[in-house]
């Protein structure tokens, strides 16, 4: 009955959640239910830590630690429940930063306790380091998806500098672990020093390369959390924190794969630091742009047998994810296939446009993946793209000068008729025009995506 409500045995449970959590997270059916059993294995960790610690603790801390989970509680449930799914990436990456901030903090706590136990210290400075950067490099990737930061910064020399700083942080901690300096001053150097690198890691990353710093801050969360877990032996910790990590890595890469390219210029490279305000086309393209009207795309849709959407960060701003699920109830009651092609990289986050339309009940079965659908667009009548730029942009595949040749795209240009909604000319993230705007297949439906939507299917309802 003691090995039952052991802390030992509550861990094993909790550990056991979070694997199969994150396993059901694999597929948008099943994610909702994954999130809530990781969700109730980490509230068990946290009870059976509370109420099953051996050591002796005060009713003084246990009235601070209730009052810190029930302000933490409240102002997650709200926050939470109250962003809008445009700002869903913002707060993906702010509740990454707090937990880098977490596993800093716990390191400038912890680090007079352990001096002289040199594996300890390793520990902790590293912890130190790589939860300030998370935090730091999280809060710059908050503000640039805010727009608070609308452009790429780039220092002189900022490689060199990145480096330079990246390696003195190595050999300073290396230097306080060796000679075994109980000096806070040294760790908060550290820390500083730190938090700066974050800074300076994320400022001159472009906006199209966000959903990858995401990821890759995601495991820097994880890496720093384990290292917690490793200092504490706590194995509910440990075993979270190494998930986290490498399914931040696992997907970092598998997102890099999808841009065909690698960390080292995502991180180097500047993709989507571009600086063009071009509002009416480039001159280098050739061709002229064709514009059409509600009523018109209404009536191809209805002559239409298969139509493919291609949803983009654009419908997310527009908030227009509850009208194309009604658009594409309506195009199925009229006996006409529809379909969603779903890019890795659309929108702000990984996965972004898969949670939007989880929001309005979007059968998963309709949601095709990049190299699922890709076949698809030959025989497909029409192809609405609403929103989405730079993953559509045939110079992917016909310009060797482009910033993002080589990067798989949506073959939509292999469609019979395309539909592309946007607000305007302006180029996307990657700061280049699009080929497909001025394909002859092509037509142009300028507006906001929710009223453009939202009029098509008042024509529509009139056929």
């Amino acid at each position: 009955m003691e090995y039952i409500f052991s802390l030992e045995f509550i861990y094993l449970i909790a550990s056991i959640t979070y694997i199969l959590g994150l396993k059901m997270l694999g597929h948008p059916e099943t994610a909702r239910k994954g999130n809530l059993i990781a969700a109730g294995g980490m509230t068990l960790a946290i009870f059976g830590t509370l109420f099953l610690y051996q050591g002796e603790v005060s009713a003084q801390i246990y009235a601070f630690i209730g009052l810190a989970i029930f302000i933490g509680t409240i102002i997650g449930w709200l926050v939470a429940k109250k962003v809008a799914m445009t700002k869903m990436p913002e707060l993906v990456s702010l509740f990454n930063g707090m937990g880098g901030a977490s596993a800093a903090l716990i390191g400038l706590i912890e680090f007079h306790h352990y001096v002289g136990d040199t594996i300890s210290i390793v520990t902790i400075l590293a912890g130190v380091i790589i939860g300030s950067i998370s935090f730091s490099g999280s809060m710059i990737a908050w503000a640039k998806l805010n727009g608070t930061i609308n452009k790429p910064l780039r220092l002189p020399k900022y490689n060199l500098l990145n480096n330079v700083i990246f390696v003195v942080l190595i050999f300073f901690a290396a230097y306080i672990a060796y000679i075994g300096s109980s000096s806070q001053l040294y760790l908060y150097i550290l820390f500083f020093g730190a938090l700066a690198y974050g800074v300076l890691f994320v400022l001159p990353i472009g906006g199209a390369d966000m959903p990858v710093v995401i990821s890759l801050l995601n495991s820097f969360t994880g890496l720093a959390a384990a290292l917690g877990g490793f200092l504490y032996g706590n194995m509910v910790m440990l075993t979270g924190g190494i998930l986290v990590g490498s399914a931040g890595t696992i997907l970092t890469f598998a997102m890099c794969d999808a841009m065909n390219r690698s960390l080292f210029n995502v991180i180097f490279g500047g993709f989507g630091d571009t600086d063009t305000s071009a509002e009416g086309g480039s001159s280098a393209i050739k061709g002229t742009i064709k514009k059409t009207t509600a009523s018109d795309v209404a009536i191809l849709m209805n002559y239409s047998q298969r139509i493919i959407f291609v949803p983009g960060y654009g419908l997310a701003v527009a908030q227009a994810q509850h009208a194309i699920h009604e658009l594409e109830q309506l195009l199925i009651s009229k006996g006409i296939e529809v379909k969603y092609a779903i890019h890795p990289v659309a929108g702000r986050m990984p996965g972004h446009m898969n949670v939007l339309l989880a929001e309005t009940n979007v059968d998963y079965d309709k949601l095709a993946e990049m190299e699922d659908v890709n076949p698809e667009f030959k025989n497909t009548d029409v192809v609405f793209v609403v929103g989405a730029n730079d993953v559509v942009n045939p110079a992917a595949h016909n310009d060797p000068s482009s910033p993002i040749y080589g990067m798989p795209i949506l073959d939509v240009e292999n469609a019979k008729q395309i539909i592309v909604n946007k607000r305007s000319m302006k180029p996307g993230y990657a700061g280049i025009e699009n080929e497909l705007f001025y394909n002859q297949k092509t037509s142009m439906l300028f507006g906001d995506a929710k009223t453009i939507i939202q009029a098509l299917i008042t024509e529509l309802k009139g056929m």
